[in-house]
């Protein structure tokens, strides 16, 4: 226990090295809540501000972790709120429905049984509150997690109030065009909500010089991140390396990273440098990082910790100082759980993590990308191809792309390979048979669905679609797509109800 306290504690001076790079004020709150769930661990964070000005609202500003509907949860967040900034003290609950201090609240179907929360003080001022929902595994909070929540929030609260003021007055984040056309030189291209968070995040990681964790989807890009964190922060003029720790075979990958000397194995005939020495004053990026075997994972831990490498059959540590970014599209945390990764390499990663959205997450930018790359492709073939039939475009747009963003790239490379050299436009004709089996099928279903309904539930079947999209289109924040529609709030909340859309 001593161990793990030792490394949550590193951790803690950690986030108070990553909040002090910040200024945008939803960034530190994101990653106050992040850093919450998974020291706790929890199932859900939530971080309530209270209006400064008037001092009698409170305001939901961040919520991390279990995906659903938030709105359940509105009544629990406030009860739990309200009483810890009555009580100015912090609050542990084992199980707040049986909970003799709130046998007045409803709770109705909650899934919610363990709580503690925290309040967010600074100046001997409550500003807010910090909340944790269910401890994962279903085992409840004890006072040891109640005790880190308030190291937590002593940490963040101070930054929580100066970065707001900081935004007011003085330092306002980076605007959204300048972040687009910023990070579009890196090859990161979108404009939707959920990409425009990821390049928020990745501005506020390139200003700090801590260690990254990249979780996402294969095919999302995490190189193309690491690459962007790396080109703009401090060590740009230094090297960048990639590994792959997922294709290097178990036994190449110590000497691939920590290098060899002449004679440490059969076949070594000369000193090698390890990637991590190449790395040196530079970014060392490490993918699928959840591939490393167990026995390299403590020899990484160590290097990590001293700053120093040993190369394969030396005596003699060289000194290091290369920044980790890692990436997996596993979950390292329910890895740790399960005891195929080292708890302690878990926490030393996990300083800045950053999730990375899957393309049906964010589906506006679809289109952006896939006529991206018919431009690319386009050139690299020498052909004239400049556009997509709709009926072409509109099929890009709803289909599931299990791959990402590198599936939809070979899809075009595909249509552009297809396409012959004159024609500017990508239609159905130039696909081909297994390609047009999947259009017509995906026709059909669209047909058949229409033909059975009558003209009241065609109507319906396109505003729910028209609903959806929007949703889709602003990452299910149904105040943005109210604005979007140019409806009430209410309204939306009322046909989304009616038609039975829920968030998938």
């Amino acid at each position: 226990m001593a161990e793990l306290d030792h490394h949550k504690l590193v951790r803690l001076v950690e986030l108070a090295e990553v909040l002090s790079k910040l200024n945008d004020f939803q960034e530190t709150l994101r990653v106050v809540a992040k850093q919450a769930v998974s020291l706790a661990p929890a199932e859900m964070a939530l971080i309530l501000m209270v209006n400064p000005q008037t001092r009698n609202t409170v305001k939901t500003m961040m919520r991390e972790g279990q995906e659903g509907d938030h709105r359940k949860y509105q009544s629990l967040q406030t009860q739990i709120s309200g009483w810890i900034m009555q009580a100015r003290q912090s609050l542990l609950s084992t199980n707040v429905k049986t909970d003799s201090r709130f046998h007045r609240v409803n709770w109705g179907n909650l899934a919610i049984q363990s709580v503690m929360g925290v309040p967010l003080q600074t100046e001997n001022v409550i500003i807010g509150t910090l909340i944790l929902l269910n401890k994962n595994d279903g085992e409840i909070f004890n006072e040891n997690d109640v005790q880190y929540l308030e190291k937590i929030a002593v940490i963040a609260a101070p930054y929580l109030r100066n970065v707001q003021r900081i935004a007011e007055f003085f330092n306002s984040p980076t605007p959204e065009v300048v972040l687009l056309n910023k990070y579009e030189q890196s090859g990161l291209l979108g404009k939707s909500p959920k990409f425009i968070e990821l390049l928020q995040a990745i501005e506020s990681a390139a200003r700090c010089d801590v260690r990254v964790l990249l979780e996402g989807q294969t095919g999302t890009g995490k190189e193309l991140i690491a690459r962007a964190v790396h080109r703009f922060s401090a060590r740009s003029q230094h090297p960048f390396v990639a590994i792959d720790c997922g294709a290097i075979p178990a036994n190449l990958i110590e000497s691939e990273l920590f290098g060899h000397v002449r004679g440490a194995f059969t076949g070594a005939t000369q000193d090698r440098k390890g990637l991590m020495a190449e790395a040196n004053r530079g970014t060392l990026f490490l993918d699928e990082i959840a591939n490393l075997p167990l026995d390299i994972q403590a020899k990484f831990m160590r290097v990590l910790e001293q700053n120093e490498v040993r190369p394969l059959g030396s005596n003699k540590s060289l000194p290091l100082n290369v920044r980790i970014i890692s990436a997996s599209s596993r979950s390292p945390q329910k890895l740790v759980e399960k005891g195929e990764f080292r708890e302690d390499l878990y926490y030393r990663l996990h300083v800045y993590p950053i999730y990375v959205p899957a393309l049906n997450e964010r589906q506006a930018d679809i289109s952006l990308l896939a006529r991206h790359f018919l431009k690319t492709f386009a050139r690299q073939q020498q052909k004239q191809a400049e556009s997509f039939h709709e009926e072409l475009l509109d099929y890009m747009k709803q289909r599931a792309w299990e791959g990402n963003v590198r599936q939809l790239e070979n899809f075009v490379e595909r249509l552009v390979t297809l396409s012959p050299p004159e024609n500017k436009m990508i239609d159905y004709e130039i696909l081909s048979t297994d390609l047009k089996k999947e259009l017509r099928k995906a026709r059909l279903v669209v047909d058949e669905t229409y033909v059975s309904l009558s003209l009241n539930d065609r109507v319906a079947e396109y505003e729910a679609q028209l609903i959806r999209q929007a949703l889709a289109a602003n990452a299910w924040n149904q105040t943005q797509t109210a604005k979007q529609l140019k409806l009430p709030v209410q309204t939306l909340n009322y046909k989304m109800a009616k038609l039975r859309i829920t968030k998938p």
